[in-house]
């Protein structure tokens, strides 16, 4: 199957880039470009002198943004987490002048679609999981390695997970026997450990979403990513992210509402304050939006959706 044939629809995809209130020759980020669909509407809105920076660890996407590279000079395509933008920012002498900067959080459709991939539980194919299938270890290789409490606390933490110890049980058991390298093997282990199946989800839901978070550092390159933004932006600057789970969800939200409140409120209550040095870096931007009945008909995956935007204020 070719890499065509898998295609992605794009989440919010205008209400995402009005957020951004873009400007014909300002610079921006897509830092999680996938398949470019962000990224071609806000091409379509800049001027001759507009830059777009576009950030991603899939392969697959990189490739992607390659060819659109190709036929936009004004967009430059860099293989790496959104974590790391400042540091590549910083090389193009663009920190501080970025005008919005946009993250469309989690697994998109090309890469759950593809089971070569490894992130489905619903068609099998090698327990891989990586965003870059180069770095770091795979989702077979941690399982085979890992302590029943760890799984455990991975399923907990990362995938909310009621049954946590129950499915880190059943794997180490079965790891004794045979080592997990498919994915609909581990998600058939998972489903019978699972005692409650709720409906119209599978019962592996939340621990294939551990795995994948864990391995990839999904939360932690979150939380240095909301930073490295607000770090990029100048003064007027937007962050706009879409968020498809709880725990991305609150990060975020909490990131935003601190930096709105700004870092008095982190201090005792008790602490003499003579200046007050001490202001909101960001403000938000309307409330939070979220999918609307057509595009959850179009596309179901987008029913968990929710846009979130603060404006730089210093």
């Amino acid at each position: 199957m070719t890499n065509q044939e898998f295609r992605h629809t794009t989440v919010l995809l205008q209400e995402a880039v009005a957020q951004l209130a873009i400007k014909a020759d300002g610079c921006y980020v897509d830092g999680t470009f996938g398949r470019g669909g962000h990224s071609r509407l806000i091409l379509s809105q800049l001027g001759n002198k507009g830059q777009l920076f576009g950030f991603d660890k899939d392969p697959a996407a990189i490739r992607a943004g390659q060819q659109l590279m190709a036929e936009d000079k004004r967009l430059l395509i860099v293989q790496c987490s959104f974590a790391e933008m400042e540091e590549q920012l910083v090389k193009h002498q663009v920190k501080g002048k970025v005008a919005g900067v946009l993250l469309d959080l989690g697994v998109s459709s090309p890469q759950l679609d593809d089971a070569t991939r490894g992130f489905s539980f619903s068609h099998d194919g090698p327990l891989d999981m990586r965003m870059n299938p180069e770095v770091g270890i795979s989702a077979s290789e941690w399982l085979a390695e890992a302590s029943e409490d760890e799984i455990s606390q991975v399923f907990k933490d990362y995938g909310e997970e009621r049954f946590a110890r129950r499915m880190a049980k059943a794997i180490v058991a079965r790891r004794t026997v045979k080592t997990f390298t498919s994915t609909l093997d581990l998600a058939e282990v998972i489903s019978l450990a699972n005692p409650a199946w709720e409906k119209g989800k599978h019962p592996a839901t939340r621990a294939f979403q551990a795995i994948r978070i864990y391995v990839n550092n999904e939360l932690a390159d979150l939380e240095k990513g909301l930073q490295a933004a607000l770090d990029v932006l100048t003064v007027g600057g937007r962050l706009a992210v879409i968020s498809f789970h709880s725990l991305e969800d609150r990060i975020v939200k909490q990131f935003m509402r601190k930096q709105v409140k700004g870092e008095k409120d982190q201090l005792p209550r008790d602490l003499p304050i003579q200046v007050k040095p001490f202001e909101a870096k960001l403000r938000l931007v309307g409330k939070p939006i979220y999918a609307s009945a057509q595009e959850i008909k179009v596309n179901p995956r987008s029913r968990s959706a929710v846009l979130r935007t603060a404006e730089k204020l210093r």
